[in-house]
């Protein structure tokens, strides 16, 4: 009360008070948020022709989750016409995601399989064994910039439809997961004057998918 009352009169008796430190919050530096995985290269150093779209065999990679523990869903998208495919894992390892999508870029022709953009989780640590299985360049996006794999996330949210957020994926069998594929693959896109991703992918070039 003392200090108070000679604070009031011009006193400065409280400079002599033991200061109260506030605890200072660290600062979350987002871009180390997720593990760096090793020998990465940036879609920042990626073809620009691919931003285009102007050839077929540019793909986007991710997965889907299902309710916890219940498995997942690999999706890759072609950027260009949209195409999809899909396998399901059990696990969300590097070894289960390289397995798949060596299964179904294996039959592919290489001119159709010439990259490929993921973002930066841990399952994709092993894409170099991938890179030299396919002769296919892998570029990582930015973190927490899921736009840049837009085309990914779009047709990721078309499978939501038939498997919403914490559907049991053990449930779902191989052939209905390739059903939902095929109607997807089957689908008239405006983007392709109407032509499905099917129809558009089996051409060989963008050009006659378009029409142009």
């Amino acid at each position: 009360q003392w200090v108070i009352k000679d604070y009031q009169v011009g006193g400065e008796l409280y400079k002599a008070l033991p200061k109260r430190h506030k605890k200072r919050r660290k600062q979350r530096k987002y871009g180390d948020l997720r593990g760096k995985i090793k020998d990465r290269v940036s879609i920042h150093e990626r073809p620009v022709i691919v931003e285009e779209r102007t050839r077929i065999g540019d793909w986007e990679g991710d997965l889907v989750e299902g309710k916890k523990g219940s498995g997942y869903i690999v999706t890759h998208v072609d950027r260009a016409t949209k195409y999809l495919m899909a396998q399901k894992i059990e696990s969300k390892t590097a070894d289960a995601f390289n397995k798949a999508t060596l299964s179904m870029f294996m039959p592919l022709t290489p001119s159709k399989r010439l990259t490929l953009t993921l973002d930066n989780g841990k399952e994709f640590s092993l894409f170099s064994k991938i890179e030299n299985r396919l002769k296919i360049d892998i570029y990582f996006a930015d973190p927490y910039c899921s736009w840049q794999r837009g085309t990914n996330e779009n047709t990721n949210g078309l499978i939501r439809r038939y498997f919403p957020k914490k559907t049991d994926f053990s449930t779902i069998t191989d052939n209905e997961l390739q059903k939902v594929v095929h109607k997807i693959n089957n689908r008239p896109r405006k983007s392709l004057d109407y032509q499905t991703p099917k129809e558009a992918f089996s051409l060989d070039n963008v050009s006659g998918a378009l029409g142009t």
